[in-house]
């Protein structure tokens, strides 16, 4: 009996993340499922995004408790930011996404970042609407993170390395993780940013775009 709850958990959590899916394509927004472990820099690269990005966008951020990020994003210049927290839940679920973008004018932005909990495992096997799953790594937490974690990574579309300034301080093997990567989709597209220095950034918003006209528009 546990095991057929399990089953139907995931087929409402289905049925409602493609009726997310729907909702956000009708109103012509494409819609990226950040995931990535804590401290890797989800939220500095959506602070970046706030001053660079030259399209309008939301955001959703989701963590086990309080709204630091979101507002963190807020105070960057971007006010269309709004937290869900899940009061001790690993990932986001697809009606927490479908609750919450009721207040959200979807009329304005052209994206939606959905900033996931801070978890590798979890957020990766929960479809939660979005066009794009992305993978977001940093050079401080070590190089094995693809080898140790594959679920996230054959589900990627794009993975960006993170905090790429710190590269030289680090024995880290960009290439293995470069190479690890395409073993799980050959297809993937990887970017190395740093938030502190803006470097590899231009690479990701000329990804965006296109991603948004073959989606999209």
């Amino acid at each position: 009996m546990k095991k057929n709850l399990n089953i139907s958990a995931h087929d409402r959590n289905r049925q409602i993340a493609n009726e997310n899916r729907l909702h956000f394509n009708a109103n012509k927004i494409l819609t990226l499922n950040l995931i990535g472990s804590p401290g890797c820099g989800k939220t500095s690269i959506l602070e970046y995004t706030v001053n660079h990005f030259d399209q309008p966008f939301a955001v959703i951020v989701g963590d086990v408790k309080t709204a630091l990020d979101s507002d963190r994003i807020i105070h960057s210049g971007n006010q269309n930011a709004f937290a869900i927290e899940t009061g001790g839940g690993c990932h986001l679920s697809a009606q927490m996404i479908q609750d919450k973008v009721k207040n959200i004018n979807l009329n304005d932005p052209d994206f939606l970042f959905i900033e996931n909990v801070g978890n590798l495992v979890c957020p990766s096997s929960f479809d939660l609407g979005e066009n794009l799953k992305v993978a977001i790594l940093s050079i401080p937490e070590g190089d094995e993170k693809v080898r140790k974690y594959p679920a996230l990574f054959i589900r990627a579309a794009a993975v960006i390395i993170n905090k790429i300034d710190l590269l030289d301080l680090m024995d880290y093997d960009i290439q293995r993780v470069r190479e690890d990567c395409r073993i799980h989709n050959p297809e993937v597209q990887i970017f190395e940013t740093s938030a502190k220095t803006g470097q590899g950034f231009d690479k990701w918003f000329d990804y965006l775009r296109i991603q948004y006209q073959n989606t999209i528009s």
